[in-house]
């Protein structure tokens, strides 16, 4: 599937369309939405949590590079290595190198969204080596050659049908009239397939949810076990990862953890969390022979310093997705970017560049509900309108709503000309709408008349009824 965010008003439109993708995102309600708001209300005090977990972000953000150079050094005294890359480019070829060294031709990977960005799989697919995923949503988007489209459930826009009809065609050695009808046989199958490939996999790569900068670790939290398969099995495990994920120390770690998984899942902890801290050591039984961690900047040390910085304290819960009217409506794969939703309209533009993603932070209604419901408290519309303000400072702004900004603002400027164009469009409206109490079309606004019909005014702006009430 092509990603491209440039066609993202032509993508939302077909998204609309598609009455499937409308009944997977329905359940955005009854699984995060409710999960999380029980999960908020049976913590006690959530929003005390959710302002420590603010401070240790943007502490972290404040001493970024401390914090990294320390973790290096403990990495590094635990016999592991830390590569560091500017860039999506830099980052693959850091990981092809570690591969080819060891000797790499199969790879399994536990679910990363940094893996995602800089577009590893096609990459090491060209250069021989086989990449694996093995989250169960990653691993069927994988067969489907489609990209995640959410971010903690990659296939969350499929239907168990759907993920059927995928198995049958990518499983040709099983039994073709076996009965897929259950999600517990899909899981089962999906099971026995990959555990050939974590048997016989040269390296693991996994993503990490933090790094512990005093104890030189990673912590990777995931629900199905298979980011411990990946890491332990192989002889050489490759920790990829953003700069931006360094905290302190565990502790912090422990108090970002507890926002994480009740945010994203609504659970009180999620089934695994495991820290990953050097190869195996003396006397231990399992544990990679090579351990490897490469820290990827890829534009994010741009953003320090910026209107648009607090956006680096995201630690990927999706709850701004879950929450959002736009994703709710259209879905991940309509924006054509790793990071869809509203973390994506604040992060995209630095990211993939403003003129390729200037649509994002449009494909908002303003309702705060993200900045609402992020456990980190990242101010997302603030972020948002920044982007806007620098789209229309760049001459990227549609110029059908230029002009009726600067049309609206020309008036807005002049009282006595807005009142007596406020007047005259409400009476006017009023008519138009007759008996039915809404107006059902205009050919100014065909955009909004195409889902829905504008309330009639009642005759009368709000300065003649105030007027009237003094």
């Amino acid at each position: 599937m092509s990603q491209d965010p440039r066609n993202f008003t032509a993508a939302s439109h077909e998204a609309l369309a598609d009455p499937n993708l409308k009944v997977a995102l329905g359940r955005l309600k009854t699984h995060f939405q409710l999960g999380r708001t029980y999960a908020a209300a049976n913590f006690g005090d959530f929003e005390a949590l959710r302002e420590q977990g603010r401070a240790i972000r943007d502490y972290s953000l404040s001493r970024l590079d401390i914090l990294l150079e320390t973790f290096d050094a403990r990495v590094n005294a635990r016999g592991g290595h830390v590569h560091w890359a500017r860039d999506a480019k830099e980052a693959r070829e850091i990981i092809l190198a570690i591969l080819r060294e060891t000797g790499a031709k199969t790879v399994t990977k536990g679910k990363s969204m940094v893996s995602e960005e800089i577009e590893l799989n096609p990459f090491l697919e060209a250069n021989g080596i086989t990449p694996v995923e093995t989250d169960l949503g990653e691993y069927i988007i994988q067969l489907r050659h489609e990209p995640p489209s959410h971010i903690i459930a990659p296939a969350f826009h499929l239907s168990k049908e759907q993920v059927a009809e995928t198995f049958h065609e990518a499983h040709t050695t099983l039994d073709p009239n076996r009965p897929l009808t259950e999600r517990n046989a899909l899981v089962a199958e999906a099971r026995r397939m990959l555990r050939t490939s974590f048997e016989a996999a040269d390296a693991g790569i996994t993503g990490a949810n933090f790094l512990t900068a005093e104890e030189g670790a990673a912590m990777l939290v995931t629900n199905e076990g298979n980011g411990d398969l990946t890491r332990l099995l192989p002889r050489t495990h490759i920790v990829l990862t953003g700069i931006e994920k360094i905290v302190p120390d565990l502790n912090d770690a422990s108090v970002l953890l507890r926002l994480l998984t009740r945010s994203a899942t609504g659970q009180a902890i999620s089934s695994y969390v495991s820290v990953m801290a050097g190869p195996r050591g003396p006397g231990e039984t399992d544990g990679p022979e090579n351990f490897h961690v490469v820290l990827v900047d890829n534009g994010r040390t741009r953003l320090i310093g910026t209107e648009a910085e607090d956006v680096l304290r995201c630690i990927r819960c999706s709850a701004c997705l879950n929450h959002c009217p736009i994703y709710s409506a259209v879905g991940g794969h309509a924006y054509g970017a790793t990071y869809p939703g509203p973390i994506g309209a604040a992060l995209n533009p630095n990211l993939l560049g403003l003129a390729a993603a200037h649509h994002h932070p449009n494909a908002s209604t303003f309702c705060g509900r993200c900045a609402e419901v992020c456990p980190v408290k990242i101010p997302l519309p603030r972020i948002m309108r920044h982007w806007r303000a620098r789209e229309y400072a760049s001459g990227l702004a549609p110029k059908a709503m230029v002009a009726g900004l600067s049309l609206w603002a020309f008036a807005a400027k002049r009282p006595r000309l807005y009142r007596f164009g406020a007047g005259f469009l409400s009476r006017f409206l009023k008519r138009i709408a007759g008996k039915r109490g809404a107006v059902r079309a205009m050919s100014l606004m065909r955009g909004w008349f195409a889902v829905r019909d504008f309330p009639a005014p009642k005759g009368k702006t709000f300065h003649e009824l105030w007027r009237a009430r003094k």
